[in-house]
């Protein structure tokens, strides 16, 4: 009996393994490519600092986070008029594409020439990977966007990256046309 409750256990071991294993991904995301306005090239990765103490593990519960205030009328809120206010990304990328840079411009330039006004980045996912990956692939994905902005002049006091993850989906439907609208991040003013 104690033998054949040594081999479950053992399986169950190996098999929680392997569960885990499988939900891994190959996205790094420490490493962040970003984009020199003034060249076509990709600059060397840009080690990404986090606002969490050091030692923090990414399981523990808790976290140094603050509330971001986001009412349904900050998004309304004046920007540049007629310029896109969501990048979409690749599955499992946090890369801004290039049909974006134009839109990424046009936000620079009126912040630069707002120093007044704020701007909250919000990062979205699909449903894919697990809750904690989704807020962290968000999170990248909304710092990429306010990196890009920096790169363009913008003081960071001006702009606000936050993730969240799959909770806030554009469309709920659970299919590839869905999910490609999901992977965004939103430029909301304030």
């Amino acid at each position: 009996m104690i033998f054949q409750q040594r081999i479950t256990s053992i399986f169950m071991t190996i098999g929680a393994a392997f569960a885990l294993a499988a939900c891994g991904s190959s996205v790094k995301l420490d490493d962040v490519p970003v984009r020199d306005a003034t060249s076509t090239q990709i600059s060397t990765p840009v080690a990404v600092t986090s606002t969490m103490p050091q030692g923090t593990q990414t399981g523990v519960a808790e976290r140094n986070v603050q509330a971001v205030n986001v009412s349904p009328t900050a998004g309304d809120a004046a920007g540049p008029a007629g310029v896109a206010k969501v990048i979409l990304f690749d599955y499992d990328s946090y890369v801004i594409k290039p049909e974006y840079q134009s839109a990424i411009d046009a936000h620079a330039k009126f912040l630069t020439a707002n120093k007044g006004r704020k701007m909250a980045i919000e990062g979205h996912t699909d449903e894919s990977g697990g809750r904690e990956y989704n807020l962290a692939l968000g999170q990248k994905r909304a710092e990429a966007v306010r990196r890009a902005l920096g790169l363009l002049g913008v003081v960071d006091a001006q702009v606000e990256a936050v993730s969240f993850g799959e909770e806030k989906p554009a469309d709920a439907a659970s299919n590839e046309q869905a999910y490609a609208k999901n992977r965004r991040a939103e430029l909301n003013y304030k």
